[in-house]
């Protein structure tokens, strides 16, 4: 099945604690860091177009890219509530294809991390790269090793809330660095519930992993945060930024 299939009906919700306006302050934060004025902006697994729209409000020329439809329809679907002018396109990263060069590409909320193949992410950064003007900036995140192999694990999370239930059974492959996250969520329709189950799988790079692939693809004056800081990282942060340059 396709990740995100059902999820997509329920992500906003089981996702509403995140800062979004937080991610996209923090984006400018490093714009003004690197003294970098962008104007044109790619969001690469963009989802339900969180981020995305809110670059789009902060007068941002942004375009979205999941593979995904659904979450598609849900992004599409609020940039028009909110009257954002964001372009949609639906293209698996894998095989990014746009027709201009963008000052800054984002990849955000774990993004990477479904990129399961070493050689896959070498394709995407490639990728990514040949689309970035010169000087242009790679923003994105990971969550760490440490999280996927130690929080996440193989543990258990389950919540049940009024309209919307969940189980999330998670098992950690230390041989392949794959974290396997097995979803049941049941959503209230009517007197119902109706049960969607998927299967996600995410890959717990290694920060050397991650440092090594953007040399070898080009980039340069890479830079490493502890998520939301300027702070160096260390063995147990969650999550991790990454700033680099073409």
């Amino acid at each position: 099945m396709e990740a995100y299939s059902g999820f997509a009906e329920v992500y906003d919700f089981l996702m509403r604690d995140v800062d979004y306006n937080g991610w996209v302050n923090y984006i400018e934060k490093i714009f003004r860091k690197k003294n970098f004025n962008p104007h044109t902006i790619l969001e690469i697994a963009c989802g339900t177009g969180n981020i995305t729209n809110k670059l789009a409000k902060r007068g941002y020329d942004v375009v979205g890219i999941d593979k995904s439809t659904e979450m598609l329809t849900f992004a599409k679907n609020k940039a028009y509530d909110l009257g954002a002018d964001v372009k949609y396109l639906n293209q698996d990263m894998r095989e990014l294809d746009y027709n201009k060069n963008v000052d800054s590409i984002l990849c955000l909320c774990d993004g990477i991390n479904y990129i399961l193949e070493k050689q896959e992410l070498m394709t995407v950064l490639k990728k990514v790269y040949s689309l970035l003007k010169e000087g242009g900036l790679f923003i994105f995140d990971i969550s760490s090793y440490y999280k996927l192999s130690q929080i996440l694990g193989s543990n258990i999370y389950a919540e049940n809330f009024e309209n919307v239930s969940y189980i999330w059974e998670n098992y950690f492959d230390e041989e392949e660095s794959i974290c396997e996250l097995n979803l049941t969520i049941f959503k209230r329709k009517n007197k119902l519930f109706e049960r969607y189950q998927e299967c996600h799988y995410q890959r717990a790079y290694k920060t050397e992993e991650i440092l090594n692939a953007l040399k070898k693809s080009g980039f340069k004056n890479i830079s490493y945060y502890k998520s939301f800081t300027f702070e160096d990282i260390n063995y147990e942060d969650n999550r991790l930024n990454f700033v680099c340059e073409k």
